[in-house]
């Protein structure tokens, strides 16, 4: 694997990794929020052998630095930057794979160059305002607080988070209240963890602001490539209803509910996902 720093128009820099057959059809795999590429550890050992694969890591997130300017941290400079990204490295057409905000970001890259996707695979995500459907909406009614507290004392709150979010506490709660303690291994989980807390929490929050009001809704009938919906079927950060929805709305999509699999399925049950997805590319003629 290489990566390379890549300067976007606006003078921002982006950071890709690049794996895989240089020769090979195109993977950009797209993170949710707060994640460097935890959840791709499976899906890359499958597809690189056939593919290029490339992983940018978000403004902010990983190995790219935070942007001068916060307005620019949203889904919609995100698929921009996706497009830059495959300018850069030659890539014209390209398999679009998105987790949680991942998807955000790939329905919104869609949207803007519609002839240079190949595919669509959106994995245990939303099309619209995820934040409504946490817990039952307790996301979008906690995130103001949260916001008016982080701003108010960013510092102290800084502190707290590099001490809490990658302790065993968080660990313990992740596995009590979101993922599948039973189907996923600590060291394939940790990793998010330990990222979440190099992040700024005030570049987590912006994001988080920005993805609370996000919609694809306008413009779902619109991208007839063909699609491969993922879902968990205990996923309660996005529930696998949306899944269903938005394969509803996309003109050419199937669905895949992963049994058991909560927000983080693909390293729960990767075979599971890598198989479908085999089959689905195969299946549209896509597979080397």
């Amino acid at each position: 694997m290489s990566g390379r720093v890549v300067v976007m128009s606006d003078g921002s820099e982006v950071y890709v990794a690049q794996s895989g057959r240089r020769d090979g059809p195109t993977i950009i795999l797209c993170d949710g929020i707060g994640c460097d590429g935890y959840i791709w550890r499976y899906i890359k050992a499958a597809f690189e052998p056939a593919f290029r694969v490339l992983h940018l890591h978000y403004r902010g997130h990983g190995l790219s630095p935070v942007p001068a300017d916060p307005v620019t941290l949203s889904v919609e400079q995100f698929a921009v930057d996706v497009w830059e990204v495959a300018d850069a490295f030659e890539v014209d057409k390209a398999i679009l794979w998105g987790h949680s905000m991942g998807v955000q970001v790939i329905l919104e890259s869609a949207h803007l160059r519609r002839d240079r996707v190949l595919a669509l695979i959106p994995m245990c995500g939303a099309y619209e305002r995820p934040l409504d459907t946490v817990r039952n909406g307790a996301g979008g009614v906690l995130l103001p607080v949260i916001s008016s507290i982080l701003f108010a004392r960013p510092d102290t709150l800084r502190r707290l988070w590099r001490k809490v979010v990658p302790s065993e506490f968080s660990y313990k709660l992740a596995a009590t209240a979101e993922i599948n303690a039973k189907m996923i291994r600590r060291e394939d989980f940790y990793p998010y963890l330990e990222h979440l807390a190099r992040m700024d929490p005030v570049v987590f929050v912006q994001m988080l602001n920005n993805l609370a009001v996000h919609s694809a809704r306008g413009y779902l009938a619109e991208l007839a490539m063909p699609a491969l919906v993922f879902a968990g079927s205990r996923d309660n950060m996005t529930p696998p209803f949306l899944a269903e929805e938005l394969c509803r709305q996309l003109p050419d999509a199937a669905l895949c509910i992963i049994p058991g699999g909560s927000h983080a399925a693909p390293v729960e049950l990767p075979d599971l996902v890598t198989l479908r997805a085999e089959r689905f590319l195969r299946q549209h003629g896509m597979m080397p």
